[in-house]
């Protein structure tokens, strides 16, 4: 069951005890994990799909590329993996709301009318991130993993293999693109400011290489420049929201 709402229909206006705090947690949670499963569902049923998307850029980078697996749980593993990609990308909106709404309580009627929006901001910048990592980022780096020193070796990819490192690109990918999100909620509670964001330029460029260096798979530096450079981009915007939500000091 939902937690009550206040007698004016504005909830937060009082104080909550520890019982419906732990009770308000609790709904948010099993609305959160529902939207999964429904997404899951969703995604499973068009998961054969799914798996021929996520192919194609190792098809087009590679003459003869051909998945296999070589164990009997692993092709449902993969499968199941796509899946459960696909279910949380459905479900980024729902996830971020219900954050949203546990907060609510604590904030004041004007802070929590512009919070809502938020939820489909993170949502449409993680599936961004998810789009960014399959169309710019997956390609180059496919195209030096599968053809660096074929003379040597001849690639033979297992399907497991295979959409774990396409799956962990696209979802890390997208939590990075929650950059400005969260960039503009640390100003909106005054953890930070843009003038210290704009100070602190340097590291936020050697921040985005690192960021790059983790969830890239290849080494090469073009790929990591076409990784690190959209990040920077979304630390600017990040500074430029919190410019405009952080509040005043009168």
């Amino acid at each position: 069951m939902p937690p009550p709402e206040s007698s004016d229909g504005e909830r937060g206006e009082k104080y909550l005890t520890l019982f419906e705090h732990l009770q308000e947690l609790r709904y948010r949670l099993t609305v959160s994990v529902a939207a999964v499963v429904i997404g899951v569902v969703i995604s499973a049923y068009f998961g054969g799909e799914l798996i021929e998307f996520l192919k194609q850029p190792g098809e087009d980078r590679r003459e003869g590329f051909d998945l296999q697996f070589i164990e009997p749980f692993e092709n449902f593993a993969a499968y199941f993996r796509v899946s459960l990609m696909g279910g949380l990308t459905l479900a980024m909106p729902v996830i971020v709301f219900q954050a949203i709404r546990f907060l609510a309580p604590g904030l004041r009627g004007g802070e929590r009318r512009w919070l809502w929006v938020t939820a489909l901001g993170a949502g449409l910048f993680f599936v961004g991130g998810v789009a960014f990592a399959y169309y710019i980022a997956l390609p180059p780096a496919l195209d030096f993993l599968l053809n660096f020193e074929t003379d040597v070796a001849k690639p033979s990819i297992r399907v497991g293999a295979y959409i774990d490192f396409v799956t962990r690109l696209l979802f890390w990918s997208g939590v990075s693109f929650e950059t400005p999100i969260v960039i503009m909620f640390l100003a909106r509670f005054r953890i930070v400011n843009w003038r210290q964001l704009l100070q602190w330029w340097r590291l936020a460029l050697v921040g985005s290489f690192l960021v790059a260096a983790v969830i890239t798979p290849s080494i090469d530096p073009v790929t990591q420049t076409l990784v690190a450079g959209p990040i920077l981009v979304l630390y600017v915007i990040g500074m430029i929201l919190a410019f405009l939500v952080q509040p005043s000091d009168r």
